[in-house]
């Protein structure tokens, strides 16, 4: 059953005649005829019955003719569906955001795409990067915002967006408040609050390590939140990347000797066709130009290192 077939059983439905119904789909008679007959052969019926003056349908023609109409309307609908799809008129987009990635640097870009790109529909899902890597791949996402320090495994391939320091979080009595930055040496004794989904905790843990430093566990979470809230509380410290947003009182203070910091990138399956909605975010991302950094190396100079809080 060709849609075509269809196609002309509801134009002589409609019009009456073959001839005019073959004028309408502006095939021969000869050919609509025979395409009539090829439908009917393969339905086991006649759909019309064919007098001189007069066609008219039979029972099955009348019982079958809603049905086309609808196949007929529903193919018409999926076409103007992609039409829209692909002029980038209410398609769907599901972008997957590493949960430690703070909305500071994404809210200007995320403006921006909904200016110039207000057909597109965002959806953010947040996760780590494990998980968000299981949804890339098994198509629950489109595409995922995150970091590792180890990279990304094939067939996952990852471009660079933009690199993000990571700081010491403290509270505003702490005595390390008052300093312009924090060497890693300067950590040992203090009283650590653990974030459990950052992604570079053991990274962080093996530099510590290396230096010989050792720092004072005390409570992990994976709230965010309740972390910074800790660290307010001046119940000890944490890292931060430095554009997650922070509760009033946290004073944010970069780690240098050495500078850690993240790469954070656009991440898609390497041999996937990218969607049209997919391809203008992509295209969007890599034409944005993100915020500098908030500080200075050139202007860090830490003192001399306190006792431990």
């Amino acid at each position: 059953m060709e849609l075509h077939e269809i196609r002309y059983f509801l134009a002589v439905s409609t019009f009456g005649t073959f001839t005019k119904a073959a004028e309408h789909c502006n095939v021969t008679q000869p050919a609509l005829t025979r395409a009539i007959q090829k439908l009917e052969d393969e339905l086991g019926g006649l759909l019309f019955s064919r007098e001189r003056s007069n066609v008219h349908l039979t029972d099955l023609g009348r019982l079958l003719e809603p049905e086309f109409r609808q196949m007929i309307e529903h193919r018409e609908r999926a076409k103007r569906a992609a039409s829209r799809f692909l002029r980038l008129e209410g398609a769907q987009l599901t972008l997957g955001v590493m949960c430690t990635i703070g909305p500071l640097r994404f809210v200007g870009f995320l403006n921006h795409f909904r200016v110039t790109h207000p057909g597109i529909e965002l959806t953010l899902i947040e996760g780590v990067p494990a998980r968000l890597s299981e949804m890339l791949l098994s198509g629950e996402i489109d595409v995922a915002i995150m970091a590792r320090p180890d990279g990304f495994p094939a067939p996952l391939r990852a471009s660079p967006l933009y690199e993000e320091r990571f700081m010491l979080a403290c509270g505003q009595l702490h005595a390390f408040s008052c300093r312009n930055a924090v060497r890693l040496r300067d950590m040992a004794g203090q009283i650590y609050l653990q974030r459990i989904n950052c992604e570079y905790r053991d990274h962080l843990a093996d530099l510590l390590h290396a230096q010989g430093t050792e720092i004072l566990r005390s409570h992990r979470s994976e709230r965010e939140d309740w972390i910074q809230s800790m660290v307010v509380a001046g119940m000890g410290v944490c890292f931060l990347p430095e554009f997650s947003a922070t509760l009033p009182g946290i004073a944010l203070l970069p780690v240098l000797d050495p500078v850690v910091a993240r790469q954070v990138c656009l991440v898609t399956v390497a041999g996937r066709r990218w969607s049209s909605p997919l391809a203008a975010l992509v295209a969007a991302l890599n034409q944005y130009t993100w915020p500098p950094s908030r500080f200075d190396l050139s202007e860090e100079r830490p003192a001399e290192a306190p006792p431990p809080a």
